[in-house]
């Protein structure tokens, strides 16, 4: 049966709850191979409309294209944010609308960068509330016009949406704010606010309802053939999934504007695998610092066991087939909106004004939306700290805060509010003076032209957000700094430029500010002192670090920045077309799973046909993560994999294997019940035919001396990594790590190589890392070389292999995919011998097939043991063989009483 959760998409979609409407739900899939399993595998290429029975998600007749008509000519870039970049204003006489670019929009000016030949659209909300009769006719205009589609969402969901969702609890996880208290109640204010209260399911369904208004849309005017989608931050994190339900092979991009936590906090998300695998579903994703991308690194590898590959600069992530790509770009400004404003004739007049009204003093300027992560306050405490540590600036120095209104609401932004009040009304009653305020507070709306004017004016530019995920505050800064030569706006035009800029370390442009004083805010102390240094830097200190930054902000500016996304995600979808692809998964756990042209999952009647018609075959197993799952702890064959076995071997057509890492003193009682299974131990190095026959070697290596020089380096990294330990076989060791920090864990392996590679560079022994694993064993061993030996010694015995089935699932294993796709050629095998090399899990591998588990493994191996000709000696045999072991040998008398005489 399907979930009944609600963070179930199909769910969700259909309406499983009063405010998404009708019912509805998906059908049924059976598994692969005809057993008794979770229905959730589409195993037809193609459309994904038939996983639901509403009729509009039936209107999707393709993976890639779409009956919706679009008026795209050749390719687009329809960019999906939470508000248009547009201004929407009723018109005086209250009938109609009017509508402008809101040119302070990033957004707006990305398309700088976007190539003349790509058309730029844009899907978003309005920040206006339109009435339900007026939203076609505003639709229309906003498309004909300004070539942007509007989404309109209900007061009430935008509230529960934005509010309650965005601000109120992912805002403040994603600036590392957890929920320690819930809120007061749901039906005041407060349940509105942006305090950060606990999880809450029914705003976590109005986001995703609203994600899905949004995907409604963006279908609307989709051409999924030819657009690129690009989606922007928090708000919007669960409409990749949508969208790539509805179309397999549409070209995604995600950008977040925000920080992106560390995975001790981002974990405490009660939908925080829902959010990963969402986003996972994007061809694309951006963040604007290393550390963002590092921390949705180690939750992808934490949370989902996923690990990213670096390849000659590009950062990616291996998921179901397809290459996510990770993007860390930092954001730029639009120069031109900034120097356009400079020119204009009125603003040499507001700085003129400025510069006169300052006369004499040391501006320093803070620029801030007013939120809880602003740090206003301790910009306060800092500056009236400097004043007391260094008396000569009281009188000289003023600190002009420039804070916007507040976007969000609550008792704890009313709180902040309230202590900036009275902070900055102490320092001007202790150190103000007549004509004198020390603190200049604006808490309103500033316009453009006088922001700049003060940037101008300002000698020093102070951040001190706790945390921000970009801020670029301190870019504009500098641009007006450099000002527009020939203006009298450009400080000292006539000579070199100056700036000093004092950032929060936490902040997202502060790797890229190198020329910057970078502060922890909380140390109040220490940013004091900073501010002290920024205002008493030499002049040519001052150029220097202008210089540095200007040339930094003026060649990575937002055409720049969009530019790069969009090549990189013109390169991470270069593959779309060329790979068969698949939708599978319910709900958020939906993913597309997408395929090298050669490599296609194993059919169950192919290789039951192929079988069937052979005459000698050869079977090789790989046991650990193949007949058994790796996170199984009862490593024991069970009961049915030894039927299995034992069938399969007593069809004297069959030579079968298992060709394992285990040490053979492993191996050998775990097979004890299957007398003609052959076992290779230790990737090979031991092999046996039958269980009544001697172990062999396939290698002359007697010298192992290298392991008393390996053990010891092996010991310092299991001492200093908790959770790891060492298994010593006859001929190899094992350093294992599953058990230890993911993260940790994966770096001492790293490390580990390297130190045994450099200390055992003259052994003759190799140095291998595998799943979980560092191990080092003798040259010349691997299972590719046993599998050989097998077929060779087969043919040496008049035994040709007709048949040959190789199945495994790690690093190990690709050696034996690979040499068994040899030996047509050196005649090893008979002429068109039906090679069957099978992979474990979908994942790049040099084998042709694959099956997802091992559940499916043995379901394959049950359905060629049904089909194979037992030898019926063989099964007496093994009913004697259990007979036996069931034979009570306690001291008990045995119970005669119902004994039946044979033949009775």
């Amino acid at each position: 049966m399907m979930s009944r959760s609600y963070t179930n998409l199909l769910d969700l979609a259909a309406g499983n709850f009063a405010a998404l409407g009708p019912s509805g739900g998906g059908r049924r899939r059976s598994g692969s191979f005809g057993m008794k399993r979770m229905p959730r595998v589409m195993t037809v290429p193609g459309p994904l409309s038939d996983l639901d029975d509403d009729d509009d998600e039936q209107a999707a007749t393709s993976s890639v294209a779409s009956d919706v008509p679009s008026s795209a000519v050749g390719e687009r870039l329809i960019v999906v944010a939470n508000q248009l970049p547009v201004v929407a204003r009723r018109r005086p006489d209250g009938r109609g609308w009017v509508f402008s670019w809101d040119e302070d929009s990033l957004l707006l000016r990305l398309r700088d960068g976007v190539p003349d030949e790509m058309e730029v659209f844009f899907v978003g909300s309005l920040r206006a509330d339109v009435p339900p009769a007026e939203q076609d006719e505003v639709s229309q205009t906003l498309i004909d016009g300004f070539r942007c589609a509007p989404v309109f969402l209900s007061p009430e969901l935008n509230e529960r949406f934005y509010h309650h969702f965005c601000k109120g609890y992912l805002w403040p996880l994603f600036h590392y704010m957890l929920p320690f208290a819930a809120q007061l109640s749901p039906t005041t204010e407060a349940a509105a606010s942006s305090d950060g209260g606990r999880f809450d399911r029914s705003a976590w369904e109005a986001y995703v309802l609203a994600n899905k208004h949004f995907y409604e849309k963006v279908v609307e005017v989709i051409n999924p053939e030819d657009d690129y989608i690009w989606v922007h931050d928090y708000h919007l994190m669960a409409l990749p999934t949508f969208l790539r339900r509805r179309f397999n092979r549409l070209r995604i991009g995600f950008f977040l504007h925000s920080p992106f936590p560390s995975s001790e906090i981002y974990r405490t998300l009660p939908v925080r695998e829902e959010v990963l695998r969402t986003l996972l579903n994007c061809d694309l994703i951006g963040f604007h610092t290393f550390d963002y991308a590092r921390h949705f690194l180690s939750c992808c590898s934490r949370m989902l066991g996923l690990e990213y590959q670096s390849n000659r600069g590009y950062i990616g992530l291996e998921y179901f087939g397809r290459t996510v790509g990770i993007k860390i770009m930092p954001m730029g400004i639009h120069m031109g909106q900034l120097q356009s404003v400079l020119r204009l004739p009125e603003q040499e007049q507001k700085v003129a004004e400025l510069r006169q009204r300052f006369e004499g003093k040391a501006v320093l300027l803070g620029v801030d939306d007013t939120d809880i992560f602003k740090g206003i306050n301790l910009k306060l405490l800092a500056f009236e700290t400097m004043l007391r540590m260094h008396p000569k600036w009281q009188g000289r120095a003023v600190l002009v805060q420039i804070a916007n209104p507040p976007r969000g609401k609550g008792k704890e932004l009313e709180t902040i509010q309230a202590e900036i009040r009275v902070t900055y009304e102490r320092i001007n009653r202790d150190f103000g003076q007549t004509g004198y305020s020390p603190v200049v507070f604006i808490d309103r709306n500033v316009p453009s032209a006088l922001r700049l004017a003060y940037y101008t004016i300002a000698e020093c530019v102070v951040v001190t957000a706790v945390r921000d995920g970009m801020n670029l505050t301190p870019y504009e800064y500098i641009v007006c700094r450099q000002g527009i030569p020939g203006s009298e706006s450009a400080p000292e035009v006539s000579g070199p430029k100056k700036s000093m800029l004092v950032v929060s370390e936490f902040i997202g442009c502060s790797p890229s500010l190198s020329g910057a004083i970078r502060v922890n805010p909380w140390n109040i102390e220490t940013t004091a002192e900073a501010l002290n240094e920024a205002i008493s830097t030499s002049e040519q200190e001052k150029q220097l670090r202008h210089g540095k930054h200007y040339r930094y902000v003026s060649t990575h500016d937002v055409a720049y920045w969009s530019r790069s996304f969009v090549q990189d995600l013109e390169r991470a979808c270069k593959d779309h077309f060329r790979k068969p692809c698949w939708g599978i998964g319910l709900g958020f756990g939906f993913r597309v799973v997408a395929l090298d042209p050669h490599f296609s999952k194993l059919n169950l009647d192919t290789i039951v046909m192929s079988y069937e018609r052979a005459k000698s075959r050869a079977i090789l197993l790989d046991y650990d993560g193949t007949l058994v799952p790796q996170a199984s702890i009862n490593k024991e064959p069970s009961a049915e994999i030894v039927r299995i076995i034992n069938t399969l071997c007593s069809d004297s057509n069959n030579i079968v294997f298992i060709v394992s890492g285990r040490s053979r003193d492993s191996l050998g009682p775990m097979f004890a019940s299957c007398p003609k299974l052959g076992l290779a131990a230790e990737h090979g190095y031991f092999l046996r035919w039958t269980r009544d026959e001697e172990w062999q070697t396939i290698t002359r290596t007697s010298d192992f001396g290298w392991m008393q020089m390996a053990e010891p380096v092996m010991n310092l990294y299991t001492e200093a990594t908790d959770g790891s330990y060492i298994e010593t076989k006859e001929t190899a060791l094992v350093w294992h790590h599953q058990d230890a920090d993911p993260g940790f864990g994966s770096s001492q392996a790293k490390e580990m190589l390297d130190h045994l590679e450099s200390v055992l560079a003259n052994e003759p022994v190799a140095v291998k890392s595998g799943q979980f694993i560092v191990e080092v064993k003798p040259q010349g061993v691997s299972k590719g070389l046993v599998a050989e030996k097998i077929l060779t010694l087969m043919k040496e015995k008049g035994r040709q292999a007709d048949f040959v089935l190789c199945i495994g699932d790690d690093r190990s294993d690709e050696d034996m995919f690979e040499n068994i796709a040899d030996v047509m050629k050196r005649n090893i095998v008979a002429p068109k011998t039906p090679l069957f090399a099978c992979t474990v899990g979908q994942k790049p591998s040099k084998a042709r097939f694959y099956l997802d588990d091992t559940f499916e493994v043995v379901n394959m191996l049950s359905s060629l043991a049904d089909a194979s000709d037992a030898d019926p000696i063989i099964e007496l045999e093994d009913d004697l063989a259990t007979s036996v072991s069931l034979i009570d040998i306690s001291d008990e008398p045995p119970n005669l009483g119902n004994r039946r005489d044979e033949g009775s």
